[in-house]
């Protein structure tokens, strides 16, 4: 019988922190899933490792390899060959709670509605403390967009999606010699047409390693400009925030400096307030490469 959801952990490197991942997976309340781990291009013993654990055979497990193409990359090969009816991202240095899978599919007739992207759950961390704020009770459905810059919700939430809704959307760019495309660029393309079901169970629990992104993010606005300028692109052309769109004008120049490349900005959907940005952009520009100088 087909599972109902696919985990998919993309990973690069990260054999010494997986089994946190897979120790919380086999101790699930619900086995209704398969585990796919989507091996970005791993040189240490990950491969070896998940061996391992397959022939444990405690749960399904599918082991994708491929060459190195950066996290948004292996969520495009998740996407590409998940074949369950919801998927959720954790990644490989996160873990779920015990009944995280259980709480999922407990939603799965309310997500029967043909408006509803997914679910929209917590992150919490290890201590038990919620990352940023909790969803409004009142809100039962949302746009992404809205819960951030409507109802001022704060801190990475967990989103759980439909695969026939995602696999409507184009794949994330991948641009030559770049590692990051945001992934809540496919976030805001949805919201477009659909909304999420909100919900303040806690589904992952986030550690942020120190080679982790969230961590080295002005590095990565310098050696992904490409992967943010289209991010920006898109937040300007479907952000309801105007600061928003203020903010991400003002990356875009930076970008296209750091890309070489400035049909970043003939080809943004407000050249006028691109312009506009330019001397902000310049600056900002600056202190990235200020602050991202070798000391």
């Amino acid at each position: 019988m087909m599972k109902k959801i696919t985990v998919f952990t993309p990973t690069f490197n990260r054999a010494y922190c997986l089994g946190q991942l897979y120790d919380s997976l086999i101790q699930q309340t619900n086995p209704n899933f398969i585990w796919m781990i989507i091996d970005d291009g791993s040189s240490d013993s990950t491969q070896e490792l998940v061996q391992s654990w397959m022939d444990e055979n405690k749960i399904e497990i599918r082991y994708i390899y491929q060459e190195n193409q950066g996290m948004h990359g292996a969520h495009n090969t998740a996407y590409q060959n998940i074949e369950t009816e919801f998927n959720v991202c954790i990644d490989s240095d996160d873990f779920m709670p015990t009944n995280a899978i259980e709480l999922i599919l407990s939603h799965e007739s309310e997500l029967n509605n043909e408006h509803l992207a997914g679910l929209i759950g917590l992150d919490a961390y290890k201590n038990g403390n919620i990352i940023g704020t909790t969803i409004p009770e009142t809100i039962k459905e949302s746009t992404v967009n809205d819960l951030y810059y409507k109802y001022d919700v704060k801190g990475d939430k967990k989103v759980v999606l439909k695969t026939k809704v995602v696999q409507q959307f184009p794949l994330y760019p991948v641009y030559k010699g770049e590692k990051l495309v945001p992934l809540g660029t496919l976030y805001l393309l949805i919201d477009q047409q659909y909304k999420w079901l909100c919900t303040n169970d806690v589904l992952c629990v986030v550690e942020y390693l120190a080679d982790g992104s969230s961590n080295t993010i002005l590095k990565q606005y310098k050696v992904s400009p490409r992967g943010f300028g289209y991010f920006r692109m898109v937040k300007m052309k479907y952000s309801g925030s105007v600061v928003e769109k203020i903010k991400s004008a003002i990356h875009l120049v930076s970008s296209a400096i750091f890309a070489k490349d400035f049909s970043l900005i003939t080809k943004s959907p407000n050249i006028v307030l691109v312009v506009l940005s330019l001397p902000l952009g310049m600056l900002l520009n600056v202190y990235i490469r200020y602050k991202t100088r070798a000391k």
